[in-house]
């Protein structure tokens, strides 16, 4: 066993396992908000590869109540777990912005989820412009309870590739936002992009590099997934998109990453899932099995590995 649980990469796994001494599960909640790219605030449309369900597509139903939803989410992870009556969670509010509403709602459902016996940890996904002094204050005030983590999209630096997809923020709104989060000694997680359109290998490495530079927990990496339903995915049907990555390119990039990033920030996933029964391509991306070995096969075989991680074969 080597110090990362037999990773070539801090995983969040490890992480948890580390801090909670067992496997934390995290449960997806869906705190009922829109997004200021749907509901006109910014935009109408959403950003350009984002489903009908704000990327909280495995999020519980908004029509129950948190400690409902927590309750339901439960159930859904129940047969992985040795000892159901003893496990332990990270409430994730996934779905759209979950900062983007009025403040005592807010608190009323971050409040709810914190307080439930069960949950060790709230986890917050949200844009770095919807992040308010009185959201702070209410984020640095439940931080007091239990851990509070936010997850930012920033997907990429990159300006045209922003304005592709319709982020709508500069880049400085999110350098401001790390900052003061980091002030108020919250975690945070940022997403990105693999695979944008006419981005580059080496655009996508100078955006590790950038993040790299920040005070930055943890970090997403994510594959674009193309979807029915989405501005995305029409361009896609209409042959307007360059060919998307293969397996083989996505494996090389996730190590090249790896590199990149520092040694002590936490991986909280290096592939996704899109939803099957939406997923326009690439098709292989839904054999999330077939990701993950490949990535650990590649590490054990790269020849000119730079040696930052330890390097043995997961079986």
């Amino acid at each position: 066993m080597n110090m990362w649980d037999q990773k070539r990469y801090h995983s969040l796994d490890y992480e948890l396992k580390q801090q909670y001494g067992r496997k934390v599960y995290k449960l997806s909640l869906n705190g009922g908000m829109s997004c200021p790219n749907r509901d006109g605030t910014i935009d109408t449309r959403g950003c350009i590869f984002c489903s009908a369900g704000g990327s909280g597509d495995f999020a519980s139903s908004p029509m129950l109540s948190i400690p409902d939803q927590i309750e339901a989410a439960k159930k859904l992870v129940e047969g992985k777990l040795k000892d159901p009556g003893n496990a332990k969670y990270i409430a994730y509010f996934q779905a759209y912005t979950n900062t983007h509403a009025p403040l005592a709602h807010l608190d009323k459902i971050f409040t709810e989820a914190i307080h439930h016996p069960d949950i060790v940890i709230l986890s917050i996904a949200t844009r770095p412009d919807c992040l308010s002094d009185d959201v702070l204050n209410l984020l640095k005030e439940l931080n007091r309870i239990k851990p509070v983590w936010i997850e930012l999209g920033l997907q990429t630096i990159h300006d045209a590739s922003a304005d592709f997809i319709r982020r709508g923020y500069e880049l400085s709104v999110f350098r401001t936002a790390v900052s003061k989060l980091h002030e108020l000694g919250i975690p945070i997680i940022v997403h990105t992009i693999l695979g944008l359109p006419n981005e580059t290998k080496h655009d996508m490495l100078m955006t590790m590099e950038y993040i790299s530079s920040l005070p930055i927990w943890g970090i997403k990496l994510q594959l674009l997934h193309i979807l029915k339903g989405t501005d995305l995915g029409l361009l896609y049907e209409e042959g307007k998109l360059q060919e998307v990555m293969s397996l083989e390119d996505y494996v090389d990039l996730v190590i090249s990453c790896l590199e990149v990033l520092p040694g002590e920030m936490v991986i909280h996933r290096i592939t996704g899932d899109g939803p099957k029964k939406l997923l326009l391509s690439p098709l292989w991306s839904g054999n999330k099995k077939l990701v993950l070995n490949s990535i650990q096969h590649a590490f054990k075989t790269k020849d000119t590995y730079q040696g930052k991680y330890y390097i043995s074969y997961l079986q």
